[in-house]
């Protein structure tokens, strides 16, 4: 290990992957290092040992649930939008050919005590339970906008600036009921919260005509899933690092960061070896995440928590004709909180669990001092519950962006439904790390129908 490298990533979560995926394509030399003797980091998918030594320490897996191997459970549920940005990354860098993906099945939302699907066309709307008869009308002529926008053709504003007028003076100008503005938010433009109603229109148009691209791209639902669980993601991206001359070690103590008198990175310790780098990347439980700082630097601070509850169901979710996969999103003006609830459920169909069982993950963000009820109307859509396991995980984001230290850190996984805010800090510690923009070429992902 006494060679030096251009970057040391720590961990080998699906960020940590892509970056050094993308840094050996670059042409880095990079070392990939990471405290476990799995790739995925909190973003592995886990057989059933793994998952009860990791949950239930002193139990073994029933043997009903069927053989270890069938299962691999992801510790954090995310869909990935069939025209988003982590599908980008995945076509550019080719590494799609290690991947297999499916459909998910639907995409449904939760009004008034019930799931309905969220409609994605025009020609859904007007069949949705959601709305009634004049409601239809308005929400049509607001897809209608949204379809006909054209930045540079004033024609197609109808007196609107996306620039400049807020999403709520859009859904104001369009007469649209706080319902209908619910699922357009929530279950299509996919944010946590209302504030989005406050800020220009602009992101919300483009994250809906996301959301509708992908949608009438693959017809059921607008999100694809890789087979054999997401953990394969990390893994796919690992390979391309490989191919590039990346070197990898698992199952490596991480003892220390070695940085010089001014503080700027030197190496990384691992027991009485040091390999030195230009820059180290890593996740924050490589830089003192959930530890006090005994007179060194914090690098990482705590912006909140997520709980996510694993259920083995042995059912499909009733009420969404008995889909094979499902995504469910409760925005949190039905259920009076200030985040919404997801529902993340597969099975079989995707190699991640034993024929008739299906794995639904419930997560949101944490509000209160009992999270465990902040679920409770995610829980209550499923049925009954086989068996459940729950964690209560800390969001940590960096303290400062690393150029001044050349330490690159990026932020654990929110609890958003989707990649796309994994993207986003791929690009952000990319333009840190080397000074300029992250450029991917477009191409079409082929799925599996």
């Amino acid at each position: 290990m006494d060679e030096e490298y251009d970057v040391i990533v720590l961990g080998t979560g699906l960020t940590e992957c892509i970056l050094s995926g993308l840094l050996s394509v670059e042409g880095k030399k990079v070392l990939h290092m990471d405290r476990n003797d799995y790739y995925g980091g909190d973003s592995a998918s886990l057989n059933l040992t793994q998952l009860y030594r990791k949950f239930r320490p002193d139990q073994t897996p029933p043997a009903e649930l069927g053989r270890d191997r069938d299962y691999a459970v992801d510790l954090i549920p995310k869909f990935i939008i069939a025209s988003g940005e982590l599908t980008r990354i995945l076509v550019h860098t080719d590494v799609t050919r290690y991947l297999e993906f499916k459909q998910i099945a639907g995409s449904f939302v939760y009004r008034d005590g019930k799931i309905s699907k969220v409609p994605s066309t025009e020609m859904e709307a007007v069949k949705s339970p959601l709305m009634g008869l004049f409601e239809k009308r308005r929400a049509k002529k607001f897809f209608e906008f949204l379809q006909n926008w054209k930045a540079d053709d004033p024609n197609t504003h109808q007196g609107l600036d996306l620039e400049k007028h807020t999403m709520a003076q859009v859904y104001e100008k369009f007469g649209l009921e706080p319902g209908t503005q619910d699922f357009i938010g929530h279950a299509m433009a996919l944010y946590l919260d209302d504030d989005y109603k406050t800020k220009p229109a602009k992101p919300t148009y483009e994250r809906i005509v996301l959301y509708t691209s992908s949608m009438a791209r693959y017809g059921k639902s607008p999100y694809i899933y890789p087979l054999y669980g997401l953990g394969e993601l990390p893994q796919a991206f690992a390979r391309l690092s490989a191919i590039y001359g990346g070197t990898y070690m698992l199952d490596k103590p991480i003892d220390e960061i070695v940085t010089d008198a001014d503080g700027k990175f030197v190496g990384v310790r691992s027991g009485n070896e040091t390999v030195k780098a230009k820059q180290v990347v890593g996740d924050p439980s490589y830089f003192g995440a959930g530890k006090s700082a005994e007179g060194g630097k914090v690098r990482v601070v705590e912006e909140g928590k997520v709980i996510r509850a694993i259920c083995f169901l042995k059912h499909p979710i009733p009420g969404t004709d008995d889909a094979d996969s499902a995504q469910i999103i409760i925005p949190q003006n039905q259920v009076g909180r200030r985040n919404d609830i997801y529902v993340a459920m597969v099975s079989s169909t995707h190699n991640v669990c034993a024929k008739d069982v299906y794995v639904a993950i419930v997560s949101t963000i944490v509000e209160t001092d009992r999270p465990e009820q902040e679920i409770i109307p995610g829980l209550q859509l499923l049925g009954p519950i086989y068996d459940k396991f729950v964690s209560v995980s800390s969001l940590y984001t960096p303290t400062s962006s690393g150029e001044s230290d050349n330490i690159f850190i990026t932020r654990s996984y929110d609890a958003t439904s989707h990649f796309e805010t994994v993207v986003d800090d791929v690009q952000h510690v990319w333009k840190r790390m080397m000074g300029k923009d992250l450029v991917l070429r477009k191409r079409e992902v082929e799925v599996e129908a």
